[in-house]
């Protein structure tokens, strides 16, 4: 992980196969939120044509690092956040019941926050967030 990110490997166009494997194998969420916020978020900022087809097969995926990938990948984007792809990245797990799953949401309209809280003020009320979700995404609201 740390070399390709020194080395800036992300920006080849076929390292996404090393970002998914690495997700994937013997993974945890440590390494994961690493590989998500800082590889494959800026990947997708070099590709952009890969990313709603990526991303959103991770999402539809059995995997759940890779799902939690699909959801964090912007974690840095700041004010460049695709609200409405992570909007459609996270409905579908609302009533998850994994934990790492759930924390990846709120964590996600957390940082979005920062940027737009209006955003995350209206999505907190339309739709139903399971506690963990919630608590992160309303911290700085």
């Amino acid at each position: 992980m740390e070399c390709m990110d020194r080395k800036k490997w992300y920006r080849r166009e076929h390292a996404i196969a090393l970002i998914e494997w690495m997700i994937t194998e013997r993974s945890w969420w440590d390494t994961v939120d690493y590989i998500a916020a800082s590889l494959s978020g800026q990947y997708f900022q070099h590709f952009p044509q890969y990313t709603a087809p990526t991303v959103k097969r991770w999402n539809a995926s059995e995997n759940l690092w890779l799902i939690r990938s699909s959801i964090l990948f912007q974690l840095k984007y700041k004010d460049k956040v695709d609200k409405q792809l992570l909007t459609t990245l996270i409905i579908p797990h609302l009533d998850s019941k994994e934990f790492f799953l759930q924390k990846a949401i709120g964590w996600a309209l957390r940082q979005v926050s920062k940027t737009d809280a209006a955003f995350v003020r209206s999505f907190v009320d339309s739709y139903s967030l399971k506690s963990v979700s919630l608590r992160e995404a309303k911290k700085y609201i």
